[in-house]
């Protein structure tokens, strides 16, 4: 079985000519260019520990296949606001699952995509283990309804935002949850 043991949260922004070339530069910057990702869906592995940036890429090899969970986008528009956001939601009981989920945008802030992240991972996992609330109130106060419940105990996000480059070279931003087995 491959059950992740432990993850890192990290981000880049690239810019170059090439699209592509952008996207290698972001990935640079999140510190995972020298891998090869496979991007799985949104499922935050029971009694998976999370560990710092640092921790997790000294981990990574050259060419070894890593799991994923990432977020990007990219423009050549000057001054166009993209973003990208990977969010998560942990349960109390750390061998149940928890939720990611991953969200992109264009003109929104950081902190607006990295709220909208890390309330669609929350609102899953809620869900998921039926607390009940109205989905109808701002995210702020469901947050509290979540925690109140005592059975979700970390929210977080991780969350990239770039201006596209005045000069119209092609800008990436990517934002990850990267498994370590």
């Amino acid at each position: 079985m491959m059950i992740p043991r432990l993850v890192f949260f990290t981000k880049g922004v690239g810019k170059h000519k090439d699209k592509l070339q952008s996207f290698e530069l972001s990935l640079r910057k999140a510190g995972i260019e020298k891998c090869n990702l496979v991007r799985v869906s949104s499922i935050f592995p029971p009694n998976c520990k999370i560990v710092t940036k640092e921790q997790g890429t000294a981990m990574l090899k050259g060419g070894q296949v890593i799991f994923c969970v990432m977020s990007e986008n990219s423009t050549n528009e000057p001054n166009r606001m993209i973003s990208a956001s990977v969010g998560m939601a942990a349960p109390a009981e750390h061998e149940h699952y928890g939720y990611l989920s991953e969200h992109h945008a264009f003109g929104e802030t950081e902190e607006k995509s990295g709220d909208y992240a890390e309330d669609l991972a929350a609102t899953m996992l809620a869900t998921t283990l039926g607390i009940e609330f109205d989905s109808a109130k701002n995210y702020d106060e469901r947050k509290e309804i979540y925690r109140m419940s005592g059975k979700i105990v970390k929210t977080r996000n991780i969350t990239q935002a770039a201006r596209g480059d005045k000069n119209g070279l092609w800008t990436t931003v990517v934002a990850a949850a990267v498994f370590i087995l």
